[in-house]
C-alpha cells in the first residue's frame, strides 16, 4: 500500500506546530502568516519537506571559497525576528537581505494596506525573490537591488526595518529612515557574538527591547566587516581557530604552542540544565573580560583530543599573552545538570582558567536572572554620556552592553 503524499499545506501545518512548540511563533498573526506562505516555491531545487524544517536554512549562494553568502533563513529564525519586530497592519517595512519567503511573511503581517520593501546587493538573489513573489501573487512587496547600507530613502520612512544578514555596525541610513519610536531588528555582532536585537529608535539613539541568539550570513557591500581568524591548529578536519572581532592581536605562535601543552581544569560549582542556553552568560563574560574571542573548532579536534569542545560558532575563550582558557561543562550527579568550568593551556593556563571561572561565578551570584541592556549611540558620543559597561566602537556607532 502506497503512502499518501504529504501536501504543501500539511508541511506548513507541521512546521507551524513545531514553531509554536519551540516558542518561536507566539502571536496568532505570526502563526497565520507562516501557515499561509508556500516557502518551498522560493527554492524549487530543494526538496520541499526540507524547506519546512524549522532549524534548516536553505543556502542559495556560496562564494568562490565555498563560504555561504546568501540563504533563506530557517523558519525558527524568521519567526523569531518577526515576533521581535511587532509588525502591525498598515505598516511600511524595509527588509535588508532578501530571499522571498521572509518578505512574504512580512507582507502577510502588514496586510493589504501595508507595504514591504525588500532589498539585496546581489542581483541573483533579488531575481530569485522576484520570481517567488510573482509566483505567489503578493502585490504589496517591492524588490530592490542595492547596497543595504544605504537603505531605501525613496520608500521611507519605515515603521520597521528587519535586517536578515549579520552586521557588525548600524548604518546611519537605518536609523535615519526609521520613524522615531520605530523598531529595527538586526543580527548584531558584538565581539564575535551575534544576537538578533530588537531596537527602538529614541532620537539618534537605539535602545534594545530584547534579543535572541542567532546565526546569519554576513552583510556584503560597504558595511562588510568580516571577523579574522587566528589559526591555532591546522590539521585537516580538526582545525581550531580564534574568531577575532576587535580583540587585541594575539601571539598566535605562542598560543599554538600552548594548545600543544597539557590542559588544566578549573571548576565553578555553578550548574546549568542540559537545554539551558549560555547566551546570557556569554554576554556577561564578554562584558566583564577584555580579551574574550570565540574559539571555533571542527568536530575532529574534539575527537582527536586537541580540545575538549567543538563548536562551529565558537566557545568563549579568555586569552592572556601566551596562555588561554575556554568555557567547558561536565556532568554532575544530578540528571541533566552540568557544572560549568574552564580548560586552560599554556604557562599561565591555570591562572587564566581560574579567572574565567571567577566571572562564571560572578554571573551566577549577581546576574543569572538579569538580561543585558544593549544601546547604540552615534560614533563620537563622549564616554561620559554612555552607560557603564562594555563599549564596542565601530565606524558609525558606539554599541554598549550594560547590566542591571
Amino acid at each position: 500500500m502506497n503512502d499518501v503524499p504529504t501536501t504543501d499545506q500539511q508541511l506548513r501545518d507541521t512546521m507551524v506546530q513545531r514553531l509554536i512548540e519551540v516558542g518561536a511563533a507566539r502571536g496568532p498573526r505570526v502563526v497565520a502568516a507562516f501557515r499561509a506562505v508556500p516557502r518551498h516555491l522560493a527554492t524549487p531545487e530543494v526538496d520541499a519537506a526540507k524547506t519546512y524544517e524549522v532549524e534548516t536554512a536553505t543556502i542559495t549562494k556560496t562564494d568562490e571559497n565555498g563560504v555561504d553568502i546568501s540563504s533563506v533563513s530557517a523558519p525558527r529564525i524568521q519567526a523569531m525576528q518577526i515576533e521581535q519586530a511587532d509588525i502591525q497592519p498598515g505598516m511600511t517595512v524595509l527588509e535588508i537581505g532578501s530571499g522571498g519567503p521572509n518578505a512574504a511573511y512580512l507582507a502577510e503581517m502588514t496586510g493589504p494596506t501595508g507595504r514591504v520593501v525588500t532589498m539585496d546587493i546581489d542581483a541573483d538573489v533579488t531575481a530569485r525573490a522576484e520570481r517567488f513573489i510573482t509566483s505567489t501573487g503578493y502585490k504589496n512587496i517591492i524588490v530592490l537591488t542595492g547596497d543595504g547600507e544605504h537603505g531605501a530613502p525613496e520608500h521611507g520612512p519605515f515603521d520597521r526595518i528587519v535586517v536578515t544578514v549579520q552586521s557588525a555596525d548600524i548604518a546611519p541610513a537605518w536609523t535615519a529612515q526609521l520613524k522615531d519610536g520605530g523598531r529595527l531588528v538586526v543580527p548584531l555582532r558584538m565581539r564575535s557574538m551575534t544576537r538578533t536585537v530588537a531596537f527602538v529608535r529614541d532620537g539618534n539613539q537605539l535602545v534594545s527591547d530584547g534579543f535572541e541568539q542567532c546565526g546569519f550570513v554576513p552583510i556584503r557591500g560597504v558595511g562588510e566587516n568580516r571577523m579574522r581568524l587566528a589559526v591555532l591548529h591546522d590539521e585537516e578536519g580538526a582545525e581550531v581557530a580564534l574568531r577575532l572581532d576587535g580583540h587585541p592581536e594575539p601571539d598566535t605562535e605562542a598560543l599554538r604552542s600552548a594548545l600543544r601543552s597539557p590542559r588544566v581544569e578549573a571548576w565553578s560549582g555553578v550548574t546549568v540544565g542540559g537545554e539551558e542556553s549560555m547566551e546570557h552568560l556569554d554576554l556577561w563574560l564578554t562584558t566583564a573580560l577584555d580579551n574574550l574571542p570565540l574559539m571555533a573548532a571542527k568536530i575532529g579536534a574534539r575527537q582527536r583530543g586537541v580540545v575538549a569542545v567543538a563548536s562551529p560558532v565558537g566557545t568563549p575563550t579568555l586569552v592572556d599573552g601566551d596562555s588561554f582558557a575556554y568555557r567547558r561543562s561536565r556532568p554532575t550527579d544530578q540528571e541533566d545538570r552540568y557544572e560549568l568550568g574552564a580548560i586552560g593551556h599554556g604557562p599561565n593556563g591555570e591562572k587564566v582558567a581560574e579567572r574565567l571561572v571567577e566571572e562564571i561565578q560572578a554571573w551566577n551570584d549577581g546576574h543569572r536572572d538579569d538580561r543585558a541592556h544593549i544601546e547604540v549611540f552615534p560614533a563620537g558620543t563622549p564616554d561620559d554620556q554612555l552607560p557603564a559597561g562594555r563599549v564596542i566602537d565601530r565606524l558609525h556607532t558606539r554599541v554598549t552592553i550594560s547590566w542591571p
